[in-house]
Formats: C-alpha cells, structure tokens, sequence
C-alpha cells in the first residue's frame, strides 16, 4: 500500500482582509489534518530547507487573496508545481485594507476547499 503524501498548503497572508482568510484556511487546514501548511516566506527568501519541501513531491496547494497571487509566484520562481491554486477574489472575497475577513464567508469556502484538498491527498496517495 502507498504512503499517503499529505499535500502542502501556502498562504499569500497579506495584510488585507483577503489575505488574512488564505491564512486562516490554511492553519484550518493543517489543524484540521488535512494538509500540513508551511511557510511562503520562507521559499520567497529562498531559504534552502522550505524551498526543498516546497519540491519534496508532495501536492502543492496555494490559497492567494487577490489577483496579485503573490504565493504562486514565490513558488513558481522555484519551478513548484501547484496541484490546487485558490484565488479568493474569485470566489467573490473582497479585498479590503484595515478590516478583518468574513469569517462566515471564510466558513463557506473552507467547506469546499477542505473537499478538494482532501481529494487531492486521495490522489496522491495512489501514486507510484
């Protein structure tokens, strides 16, 4: 049987409302077991240890705020695949400077997003 490969999780966690949810789905995420989040920051910096983890292998998952998708393009500069890309203005979330995010908005895409998340690490799991 096939090591299931839990899939990483990336957040943009900006400073605006938007990019407050994408960290909030994705500690929600990690809390919940779903996928074990790690540190965009980190492979924007190009600190050797994260940007390795981002290319482990494992399903890349990357939850941006706003068009700007300031978290697939930290790892896009490394070559990382993204297996699930997630861009909240897409999915009606506005964007908005000095306020917190909707948390029963949040409620409502966590449900889909930990739906899909979860089918991806089913994937990964059946692979060679």
């Amino acid at each position: 049987m096939q090591r299931r490969r839990k899939p990483i999780v990336y957040s943009c966690s900006g400073c605006s409302s938007a990019a407050q949810m994408t960290n909030a789905l994705a500690l929600r995420l990690d809390r919940d077991g779903i996928a074990r989040m790690s540190c965009i920051a980190g492979v924007g910096g190009d600190v050797d240890g994260l940007v390795r983890t981002a290319k482990s292998g494992a399903p890349v998952v990357v939850l941006d705020g706003c068009p700007l998708v300031c978290a697939r393009r930290c790892l896009s500069r490394h070559a990382v695949p993204v297996h699930l890309h997630l861009e909240l203005s897409e999915q009606g979330v506005k964007k908005r400077n000095h306020e917190d995010f909707d948390p029963n908005q949040a409620d409502r895409i966590y449900r889909d997003l930990a739906e899909r998340v979860g089918e991806l690490a089913r994937w990964a799991g059946q692979r060679p």
